[in-house]
């Protein structure tokens, strides 16, 4: 079974590692920012974006990053069984944030539903400040909340190189696990804390 959430700040890695993470456990990824984003960044709402990750995380055989746990609740929570949360010094994820916004505005890359980046004001608004800010908050509250799910196995990430060995687990496991096809193969080993 795979029902794996990676948590943390914008800027901290999630997406690029939930897509590795889903391609080592042949699982689909689910990025909520493409479900919540329509285009000129118009939400989705609420009550159509639960709809939307409930359908997307049904069963098992899936990475999820994020939980917009403010919009939706538990609801990613309530079904994962790892917890994959990236507590990468905040200096460096808001360094990769910015440089991240950058190349997007240089390459003018086109993000979910045609969206852009936006402008530098505006990001350091709705971007820049809650990723800041979102870091600390995680932080204080995240171990109790995440103490709340007994059923999550929980792998706190402080550097890269805990991330990489992470990854590395996962991937030793699933060499080992025999079969390739997914019905057959456990999707998600039994891991040490980290």
């Amino acid at each position: 079974m795979t029902r794996l959430v990676v948590i943390g700040p914008s800027g901290s890695g999630k997406t690029r590692l939930s897509s590795r993470l889903a391609g080592l456990l042949h699982a689909r990824h689910v990025e909520i920012d493409a479900l919540w984003h329509g285009p000129n960044w118009e939400s989705c709402g609420a009550e159509e974006l639960h709809a939307r990750v409930s359908a997307a995380t049904e069963g098992d055989g899936w990475v999820c990053d994020g939980t917009y746990h403010s919009i939706i609740g538990d609801l990613v929570l309530e079904r994962a069984e790892t917890v994959a949360w990236l507590d990468l010094p905040v200096t460096l994820v808001m360094w990769r944030l910015v440089r991240r916004s950058w190349v997007r505005k240089r390459d003018d890359v086109v993000l979910w539903h045609g969206n852009r980046e936006d402008r530098w004001v505006n990001q350091i608004r709705w971007l820049f400040w809650p990723a800041f800010e979102r870091a600390f908050e995680n932080r204080r509250r995240l171990p109790a909340h995440l103490a709340r799910h007994p059923q999550l196995r929980v792998h706190r990430l402080r550097s890269d190189a805990e991330v990489e060995a992470f990854v590395q687990s996962i991937q030793a496991t699933e060499s080992m696990s025999g079969s390739s096809n997914g019905s057959e193969r456990q999707k998600t080993p039994p891991l040490a804390e980290t």
